[in-house]
Formats: structure tokens, C-alpha cells, sequence
């Protein structure tokens, strides 16, 4: 069972720590840190990533970069969750199977990413993705 806890800093800003004692600082849209709400999109993010590093390597694909964006939208009423979230892979390297990329990420949103699943249950989430060479520019 994982466990995490969230103290309470001053003012609207707490610090949330993991299990590992790994600790983010946390605050509304003002404050010094993510907000809980961009939160759930970052963690998607970090885990739809990692699923798709960890099978793009296994296939010994030459995967030099990847970037995921994610975009969302929230309900009009409180508590105003998720109502549509995008996801847009930007993953580069040299030589990619496009077929393989393609299977990384659907193994990733249908089958290995918990934060994917969760989110899943409350709003409608959509990806796409686009695959660049190394010398093509990534714009943040």
C-alpha cells in the first residue's frame, strides 16, 4: 500500500512527500508550486512516459527524446474534475519504427498506466503523437 502525506507550509502552499521521502511543493495558480489539479496531469504525463521509455527501449528502439503534452479541461460546476484531458507524444529519434511508437503507446493508455486508468473513470482523454528526427527543433 502506498502511502503520502501533505503538510501544510503557510499561506495556500503545502508540501506533498512520498513514500520514498521524495517531497513537491504544491499552492494554487499564485503560489510557488503546481497546483494539486495540474498535478493529476503531471502525474499522467510521468506515467504514460515512462511506460513508453521503458517498451521503446526493450525493442532496442533509438529513442532520443520523448516530450508528452497534455492539455485539459475542467467542468463549469464544482468541483469542477476532469472533463477532457489531450495527450500529445513528441517523441524523437533517429530511425523510429513508426509501428512501434504507435504500439508503445497504445500498450502505455490501454494496458500499463495506472494515472491513464484513473482518469479514464472521470474524463474522456485523447492523444496523438508526432515523431521527430534529432535535428528537428522542439518548441516548449
Amino acid at each position: 500500500m502506498a502511502k503520502t502525506s501533505v503538510q501544510w507550509i503557510e499561506g495556500k502552499s503545502f508540501l506533498g512527500v512520498g513514500d520514498n521521502g521524495r517531497s513537491v511543493v504544491m499552492s494554487p495558480g499564485d503560489g510557488p508550486g503546481v497546483s494539486p489539479m495540474q498535478m493529476l496531469l503531471l502525474g499522467l504525463g510521468g506515467c504514460t512516459a515512462i511506460d513508453i521509455v521503458d517498451i521503446l527501449q526493450k525493442q532496442r528502439q533509438p529513442l532520443e527524446d520523448i516530450r508528452v503534452e497534455i492539455s485539459g479541461e475542467r467542468g463549469e460546476e464544482w468541483p469542477k474534475p476532469w472533463s477532457a484531458i489531450h495527450i500529445h507524444y513528441v517523441i524523437t529519434g533517429a530511425g523510429l519504427d513508426p509501428h512501434k511508437v504507435e504500439r508503445a503507446i497504445d500498450l502505455s493508455v490501454n494496458k500499463y498506466c495506472g494515472a491513464h486508468a484513473t482518469l479514464a473513470g472521470v474524463a474522456e482523454i485523447t492523444h496523438d503523437h508526432e515523431l521527430r528526427t534529432a535535428d528537428e527543433p522542439v518548441e516548449a
